[in-house]
């Protein structure tokens, strides 16, 4: 399987100022994202994401370390990596005054699109972002999940093989979050690789092929969903619910190493009572980031509306 990037021993360190010592934001950290997969990138604010997302980039120097971005090196030829990434930033940065058409023209001019090609791709961009009846609209003027659509069109302008998407559904009504999840899935099954950071755990373990969790600078897990589920599941856990008196209803958990056998003795407990449900329960990407990080994700949520612009996040 190619790589799209491959890290090692990345590091970051902010100087001293104002007093305050010196901040290391990332700290040696190693990953592997393969081309063609969604690879996420979780933790909470301050953890090093942004930062790494800068330094793979182009947009600031690693302290040490190195990287290779679709093959090429990181601290040697930043230039040719940009011809061929696309970032989608949190905060949009398309142009208000200009209408959505012009912000993909401007686009393709800047990373040399040929003049011939830019009116036809501008047009095949607003069609599939659902944005045609906007055309001629400025940013300004369209509504927050326009806005992220035709951000993240006008990063996909030159036909990049690897996207950055910081944050992309953060402020999203449920509908426009629920297309850019669509559209995210679409670009995977295109082939693009999609880096992705976001606070939304279920997006993260509805999207993602591998995921990495980073915590004060460091990656502390990275695996499958399924890989990173069973690092938090304890012994398999039956549930049962039956019917209780005047109408209400009882439910009893049992653990035990095997599903067969836990589940005949939580039915030997119930004895002849009715029974109306009964579940397995399986751990969520929620349990593994709440035992390594030791934040819910309501609070991880919380930290990201009270500051969600940490630069060095």
């Amino acid at each position: 399987m190619n790589e799209a990037i491959h890290v090692t021993g990345l590091t970051k360190i902010y100087p001293a100022a104002g007093g305050r010592p010196p901040v290391r934001a990332v700290d040696g950290i190693d990953f592997t994202v393969h081309e063609g997969e969604v690879f996420g990138f979780l933790g909470p604010n301050g953890a090093g994401k942004t930062t790494t997302i800068r330094m793979l980039t182009g947009l600031t120097r690693p302290t040490a370390g190195h990287a290779r971005v679709l093959g090429f090196d990181l601290a040697t030829e930043v230039t040719r990596i940009k011809k061929h990434i696309g970032v989608v930033p949190e905060t949009s940065n398309l142009y208000d005054e200009l209408s959505a058409f012009d912000n993909l023209v401007f686009s393709m001019q800047l990373y040399g699109v040929p003049r011939a090609e830019r009116k036809r791709r501008a047009e095949e961009l607003l069609a599939r972002f659902g944005l045609s009846e906007k055309r001629d609209v400025p940013f300004a003027q369209l509504s927050r999940g326009m806005k992220r659509a035709l951000t993240i069109a006008a990063a996909l302008a030159h036909r990049p093989s690897l996207l950055f998407l910081d944050e992309p559904t953060t402020g999203l009504d449920v509908m426009s979050a629920r297309h850019l999840r669509g559209m995210i899935a679409d670009l995977r099954r295109e082939g693009v690789t999609v880096f992705l950071t976001t606070h939304y755990l279920e997006e993260a373990e509805r999207l993602c092929d591998r995921i990495a969790i980073i915590v004060r600078g460091h990656i502390v897990a990275l695996d499958t969903v399924d890989g990173l589920k069973a690092q938090a599941s304890g012994r398999p856990t039956v549930e049962i619910t039956v019917a209780g008196e005047e109408g209400r209803t009882e439910t009893l958990r049992l653990e035990g190493d095997d599903v067969e056998v836990t589940l005949r003795q939580a039915l030997a407990q119930v004895g002849g009572r009715q029974v109306l449900a009964v579940n397995t329960l399986h751990p969520t990407l929620e349990d593994v980031f709440v035992r390594l990080t030791g934040l819910s994700a309501e609070v991880m949520l919380v930290e990201k509306g009270r500051g969600g612009g940490n630069a060095r996040g």
